[in-house]
């Protein structure tokens, strides 16, 4: 199936989700990966902030912070993502595609932070994914080999045999659902 209609049909899925099943399948997702030993990646945690029904990553945001370890969320600048370190008091702002993103902060290098929490569309067995179709994330990514650990949050619904890929794809280590958490390198 092309791309745009795969996306287009998970969205529409996505987008019809009940908001209480959504709170409990969000919460679900959230406690498989804080409970997995992924959670425990050395290092910075990177988080993103939900759009147009994504995953939600608050809980893990709060749990990152209590555990007293830098959280990063990218902001959009061009064609670019630039990694923003946050803490539980600063700024926001509605960035590029009415993304919530930092107002202010340090500026990280990506290859600085142990754990991505990555967003996606589609997601496929191989640890593939589809996002928006912009390549932020594949652009961020580039060059930067295994570092930093990668996982996608996505509802069981979001998981399919297989999305269509170009070489610039970047794959994905883990996939978080509210099943558990996929290995892709198992």
């Amino acid at each position: 199936m092309p791309k745009r209609h795969l996306r287009k049909e998970i969205l529409e899925r996505r987008r019809s989700l009940a908001a209480a099943e959504r709170d409990s399948l969000d919460e679900r997702i959230q406690r498989c990966l804080l409970e997995h030993p992924l959670w425990r990646t050395p290092g910075m945690i990177g988080l993103y902030s939900p759009v147009r029904g994504e995953v939600a990553t608050e809980r893990l945001c709060r749990a990152a912070w209590r555990q007293q370890r830098t959280v990063v969320f990218p902001r959009v600048r061009g064609e670019r993502l630039e990694f923003v370190a946050v803490g539980p008091d600063d700024p926001w702002a509605t960035g590029a595609f009415g993304v919530r993103e930092p107002a202010a902060g340090r500026i990280v290098e990506l290859a600085q932070v142990g754990l991505l929490v990555m967003p996606g569309v589609v997601f496929d067995r191989d640890g593939h994914r589809l996002g928006y179709g912009r390549g932020y994330y594949d652009r961020a990514l580039a060059g930067l080999g295994e570092t930093p650990v990668r996982v996608g949050l996505a509802y069981g619904f979001q998981l399919v045999a297989r999305v269509p890929r170009d070489p610039h794809d970047i794959q994905l280590h883990f996939l978080a659902t509210e099943d558990g958490v996929i290995d892709f390198s198992a």
